[in-house]
């Protein structure tokens, strides 16, 4: 029979007050199931650490010798386990990747909540392309990724979060701004003021229309929103962005509107490596990810996985 904690307390609750009545009180059990413990311990040590009889009860030599060193040990380890409460409750550094898109938008409100209750941990927050994202996760580079998987992978778990829909940005005057419903072929005869190749919006937009054969070159190309929302305000063009980073884009003097399309959107998920725990503090941010994406989206948006915001802090950044 083995020993555990639970009997090496009890020893240390009566050497510490010299009766079975007493400790049994104070760790809130009976004295009969005390009188077992100790027995059991007793049995599993093979030797008498307690002398007892009917008034007193008293530590036996060896007893004596055993009980300070047991006090230590149980020291040594409460102070362990406030330690590990305390790292999972408020220290702690967690590391998220998320398309530049969400990472002026939602995760910033997300984080600042999440400082707010946990001040003591620190997040980390890469600007990634969202096709880019399942590989950080995969390789560890972030505990957590928001991103799009383009097919299943079977290193990773993935939670839907947004779906992320497609505009055309461009001037008050220009013949798009005007029409109720804007569709692929209506950007056909605009320039357009494109984005890298590898970005998540050039690719959707231009698997579309090649499908359509009517993709043109590009008339201008480009990293940045900010830099082709600028294009479009000189008259240079158009830009088709991800609906969540309009409200990084200064809009004045421009009008977005919705493509219709069922390809141009961009399912953005949560996305955790598959056989690895997440740690408290990534678990504990990622509700309050969630719980931000639900203030900040609108119904419709969440239901359809749609998620867009509007009149926020504006930051320059890459295109998703």
């Amino acid at each position: 029979m083995s020993m555990n904690l639970r009997q090496l307390r009890s020893l240390i609750a009566i050497a510490q007050l010299g009766s079975f009545t007493r400790a049994a009180q104070s760790l809130h059990i009976s004295q009969p199931a005390l009188t077992v413990q100790m027995h059991q311990l007793e049995e599993a040590l093979g030797v008498r650490l307690l002398d007892r009889n009917t008034r007193a009860v008293k530590l036996t030599p060896l007893g004596s010798q055993v009980v300070p060193i047991i006090e230590r040990a149980l020291g040594d380890i409460d102070a362990a386990i406030a330690g590990t409460k305390l790292t999972v409750e408020s220290i702690g550094i967690v590391t998220i990747a998320a398309p530049p898109s969400l990472c002026s938008d939602i995760m910033p409100f997300a984080i600042a909540k999440f400082g707010e209750q946990y001040p003591g941990i620190t997040v980390r927050l890469r600007e990634v392309a969202a096709h880019r994202i399942p590989v950080c996760v995969t390789e560890e580079e972030a505990e957590l990724g928001f991103g799009m998987l383009d097919r299943p992978t079977p290193q990773l778990e993935v939670l839907p979060f947004i779906t992320d829909r497609l505009v055309v940005v461009c001037p008050m005057n220009h013949p798009l701004s005007v029409k109720r419903t804007v569709v692929p072929m209506d950007l056909v005869g605009f320039p357009m003021i494109a984005f890298d190749p590898q970005l998540s919006v050039r690719r959707l937009l231009d698997s579309v229309l090649n499908v359509s054969a009517s993709l043109a070159p590009p008339a201008h190309e480009v990293s940045f929103i900010s830099t082709a929302v600028g294009m479009v305000r000189a008259g240079l063009g158009i830009t088709v962005i991800a609906s969540s980073a309009l409200g990084r884009a200064t809009m004045t003097g421009l009008r977005a509107r919705h493509i219709e399309h069922p390809h141009l959107v961009r399912n953005i998920s949560a996305i955790r490596k598959k056989g690895r725990t997440l740690s408290p503090a990534a678990e504990s941010l990622l509700r309050v990810i969630y719980a931000t994406r639900d203030v900040i989206a609108p119904a419709e948006s969440r239901d359809k996985g749609v998620g867009k915001a509007r009149n926020r802090p504006r930051r320059r950044g890459r295109s998703a």
